[in-house]
């Protein structure tokens, strides 16, 4: 899923300073049309006990993918049940050039603006434009 561009996500991506502009979703778990409205960025439907995971939103986290460490903005947070009975803390992410991931919370560090890292981060990921 990517270039999110209507209430949520402008997706026009951040920089370190104005990634707070991000909207979150946040209240309930978000459904199909939430994000075909582009107002959160992923729903599940196969799960059990789906629920809103209780953090401060947006959040910055460096996200450790496949691909290595990238910096992110966590724009909405849940947990849900697998059927075989896993909690999985699942986030949506924004991506300094606006587009969205999906991770699990032990894939993130929490960090806030002020983390160099996070910030490098950033800055490499939209060109040094920032």
């Amino acid at each position: 899923m990517s270039d999110l561009d209507d209430d949520a996500f402008d997706g026009g991506g951040y920089d370190v300073d104005d990634w707070n502009r991000l909207v979150p979703f946040t209240g309930r778990v978000a459904t199909l049309d939430d994000v075909q409205a582009k107002r959160a960025v992923f729903a599940l439907g196969d799960t059990e006990d789906p629920r809103v995971l209780d953090m401060d939103l947006p959040q910055p986290v460096i996200w450790w993918e496949e691909d290595g460490e990238q910096a992110a903005v966590v724009v909405q947070a849940e947990v849900h049940m697998s059927p075989e009975g896993e909690e999985m803390q699942v986030l949506g992410l924004i991506l300094p050039d606006g587009d969205a991931a999906v991770a699990l919370f032990d894939d993130v560090d929490l960090v806030d603006d002020t983390d160099p890292t996070w910030r490098d981060l950033v800055d490499a990921a939209i060109g040094d434009e920032g």
